[in-house]
C-alpha cells in the first residue's frame, strides 16, 4: 500500500469516484521524481511520457512566445500537470520548472493500458474525469482569453449597466 500517495489522488478531481484499490494499483507502478529548484520536468515539444503528480514543491508551468517564457499558471502539492500526454500522446504543449525542490510520481500510459485490462470501468472513470478538467482548464483559458480580448484585465468583472 501506499497510503501517502493514494490520499493525494484521492483529493483530485482527475480521480474522484475511483477504488482505492485502483488508485493503489496505478501508484504502485508509479515512477518517483525529484527535481532541484530551477530545473525542469520536461521542455515544450518533448516527447510526452506521462501525467505527473506534485507531492512537494512548487513549479510553473510556462510556454515560449517570441524567445519569452510567459507563465501560464502555477502548481503546488496535490496538483498534476501533463496529463494531455495521457490524451492525446502528443509533444508537450508546454515546459514545466521546478520553483522549489519538488518530489512527483509519474503515472504513464502504460500504467493506464494494464487498468484498462484489469477494470475497463475505472479506466474510462479516469479518461473521463480527464476530459472534464482539461475542459475546465480549457474554459477558464477562454475565459481569460475574452477578458483581455474585451480590454479587461483577466480576474476583473465588467461595470455593469448602460449610460
Amino acid at each position: 500500500m501506499h497510503p501517502g500517495r493514494v490520499a493525494l489522488l484521492q483529493g483530485m478531481p482527475i480521480f474522484g469516484a475511483i477504488d482505492e484499490s485502483t488508485l493503489d494499483f496505478l501508484v504502485a507502478r508509479a515512477r518517483a521524481h525529484e527535481v532541484a529548484a530551477g530545473r525542469t520536468f520536461f521542455h515544450e515539444g518533448d516527447v510526452a511520457s506521462g501525467m505527473f503528480v506534485l507531492e512537494a514543491g512548487r513549479v510553473a508551468v510556462a510556454r515560449q512566445a517570441a524567445g519569452v517564457d510567459l507563465v501560464l499558471c502555477e502548481l503546488g502539492p496535490g496538483d498534476c500537470f501533463g496529463e494531455m500526454a495521457l490524451m492525446d500522446l502528443r509533444p508537450r504543449s508546454a515546459t514545466v520548472r521546478a520553483l522549489a525542490d519538488c518530489r512527483a510520481f509519474e503515472i504513464g500510459p502504460d500504467d493506464l493500458l494494464e487498468l484498462f485490462q484489469r477494470d475497463i470501468a475505472q479506466f474510462t472513470l479516469i479518461q473521463m474525469n480527464m476530459g472534464r478538467e482539461v475542459c475546465r482548464r480549457l474554459r477558464a483559458a477562454d475565459d481569460r482569453l475574452f477578458a483581455l480580448g474585451a480590454g479587461r484585465q483577466p480576474g476583473t468583472t465588467p461595470h455593469a449597466g448602460v449610460s
